[in-house]
């Protein structure tokens, strides 16, 4: 019998209907994969399990767990059951966990909730898990708290916390978006040897059919909460029958047409950029020691071009972002901007800072969702002398918006109006109305679904061809890096330790940095491979 089924399972609020129908089961020792776009439904499936939906939810049809009901289970059962026979791993850490409590004080939690353990137990159970999970405590003290922590090892103490009491089902509801390459693969070998050495079944909740090419049994596809084709994943990859499931293959697969790099004129030059960071004092009146997060780094982008960088989390790409932009005061060497200096006497220069915008990786984030877009994409205005008024400056919204595939209309709406992509739209416009020189992609497609992310990767090519837009890339995808850049810089640890032509980089790797990100990658098979 399996340990998970779900049948019929159809969930409404209001006079919305969310999911319709539902039905697949996931085996003890089995993963099984739930992807598709966001509103498709896979997360709020898992929460349906977990009993976990908004008040206002309506679900009918059938949850068993070992044959035991739990749609109609009361709560105060149901709380026994989530931790204990459910553990659930949630997107992203450092939401999960609480900042005030130590990791060990968050694992021991589980521990005392469901069993009669004393404190001693539970801090030892507590010290096994976090070992199982690459966090020994003479390395991970038990101390220690999550902002202590890499975005990787918090990722680690929520499994922990999920697989504390060895629950028979484990959720995963995109457990990797938000990591590195590198710490993905660890995260997910990491999960499939839990599986494996546990015998619990695993429920996968993601967009990322790489990842699910590497890790599930069997695929469960969702679009506006229907379940459209499901199989064992190697069939299903070698033979997709709906177009919905082609669809997201090919999104995930898509290449954009870059226009011609023209030649060579320097726009940005970075030259042994330097950057350090104070440490905490050891002893009350010991020398102040300091830690080097860029490390005489150089290179030049050239009008026109479009630069990749990419890396792992803590190798300094992101303070080499913000010292570009002149928001990081450098230690030694310099920035140029059309050979004038970013920043000068630890301040911004802002002639030169107004050739400069940003676009971030959180598109509603990086947004006061207050304001209208009208407002918000006029932000980069107080950056001019003499911003434009009145019908000058409706003009400039207008082609803004009309640039990145939005109407005009649009500008008297609230951000919460729009989707992810349409908000990452708006971000794009809010950086091309001044028309800067350099446009700073700042991990800006991480979090869109598949085929938003080829509409976004398509703009920015559009983009290129009509603004002559030069761009510097930053991102832990290699697959986006590849198709929209020109040339890559592979960072570690504050230095450039390779630098060429994308193709030949990817292709012929030299500094073994480099072959160890394209190792971890997750790629997709080939569907012809696949049927053979």
């Amino acid at each position: 019998m399996s340990l998970l089924q779900i049948h019929d399972l159809s969930l409404s609020i209001g006079a919305f209907d969310i999911l319709k129908r539902v039905s697949f089961d996931v085996a003890e020792g089995e993963i099984v994969a739930v992807t598709g776009e966001s509103g498709s439904g896979k997360s709020m499936t898992a929460l349906a399990v977990m009993q976990l939906m908004p008040d206002r939810a309506r679900a009918v049809g059938s949850v068993q767990l070992d044959g035991q009901e739990l749609l109609t289970m009361p709560e105060a059962r149901m709380c026994k059951i989530r931790g204990a026979r459910v553990g659930m791993v949630f997107q992203e850490p450092m939401t999960a966990l609480n900042p005030v409590k130590t990791i060990g004080a968050q694992v021991m939690e589980t521990i005392l909730l469901h069993t009669d353990a004393s404190k001693a137990d539970a801090e030892a159970q507590a010290r096994e898990v976090l070992t199982r999970v690459g966090l020994p405590p003479d390395r991970f003290p038990l101390t220690r708290f999550p902002h202590e922590l890499s975005g990787g090892q918090r990722q680690r103490v929520v499994i922990a916390m999920a697989i504390a009491l060895r629950p028979r089902l484990l959720i995963a509801d995109e457990p990797t978006t938000a990591l590195d390459v590198t710490t993905q693969a660890q995260i997910l070998d990491l999960l499939k040897e839990l599986v494996a050495d546990y015998g619990m079944g695993m429920l996968m909740i993601t967009h990322d059919l790489a990842v699910v090419a590497g890790m599930a049994d069997r695929i469960v596809v969702m679009r506006h909460g229907e379940v459209v084709e499901t199989g064992l994943t190697r069939q299903l990859f070698a033979n997709m029958q709906h177009p919905y499931t082609k669809m997201l293959f090919e999104a995930s697969r898509h290449e954009v047409d870059l226009p011609d790099v023209p030649p060579a004129a320097p726009l940005l030059e970075v030259k042994g950029a330097v950057r350090d960071y104070a440490l905490p004092r050891t002893q009350l009146f010991a020398p102040r020691q300091h830690f080097r997060a860029v490390k005489g780094v150089s290179f030049t982008l050239n009008k026109g071009e479009r630069l990749g960088l990419v890396g792992e989390s803590g190798c300094g790409k992101s303070t080499l972002t913000r010292a570009i932009l002149g928001l990081e005061p450098l230690q030694g060497g310099e920035i140029l901007l059309n050979g004038k200096p970013v920043a000068s006497g630890g301040q911004a220069n802002t002639a030169v800072r107004r050739q400069m915008q940003v676009v971030f990786q959180d598109p509603f984030g990086s947004f006061n969702p207050r304001h209208r877009v009208e407002r918000l994409v006029t932000e980069p205005f107080h950056l001019l002398d003499n911003p434009p008024t009145g019908a000058a400056r409706q003009k400039a919204i207008d082609e803004a918006l009309t640039a990145v595939g939005l109407k005009p209309s649009d500008a008297r709406k609230f951000i919460h109006e729009f989707s992810g992509g349409q908000r990452q739209r708006i971000a794009i416009a809010r950086a091309l109305i001044i028309r800067p020189d350099i446009i700073l992609f700042d991990e800006a497609v991480s979090a869109l679904d598949v085929s938003v992310r080829a509409q976004i990767l398509d703009l920015i090519a559009d983009l290129c061809r009509s603004y002559g837009l030069s761009y510097l890339f930053i991102s832990h995808d290699l697959s986006v890096v590849r198709t929209i850049t020109d040339r890559v810089m592979v960072m570690k640890s504050g230095e450039i330790v390779e630098e060429g032509a994308t193709e030949t980089v990817f292709n012929d790797p030299q500094h073994p940095y480099t072959r160890a990100l394209i190792a971890a990658a997750p790629v997709l098979p080939d569907p012809v491979a696949e049927a053979i």
